[in-house]
């Protein structure tokens, strides 16, 4: 029986351990704010493309009337 609360017991210590640590921490925020933002160009999509297009066009004929 006591055994057992030694090894729960050292599991915990361990699980304690592991949410201490820091090391594995900026791979899972920079993975989360990829997230995000995979996210946040799905939603806004159709705006962002008519953003792109918009730009483009005006740069398409700027460059047009700098060529002349």
């Amino acid at each position: 029986m006591q055994k057992e609360k030694k090894k729960g017991n050292g599991r915990l210590k361990g699980f304690k351990r592991f949410l201490q640590e820091e090391e594995g921490m900026g791979t899972v925020e920079i993975i989360l704010i990829i997230v995000v933002l995979i996210g946040l160009v799905i939603i806004f999509k159709t705006q962002l493309r008519s953003l792109v297009e918009t730009v483009f066009e005006k740069i398409t004929k700027d460059s047009r009337t700098v060529m002349s």
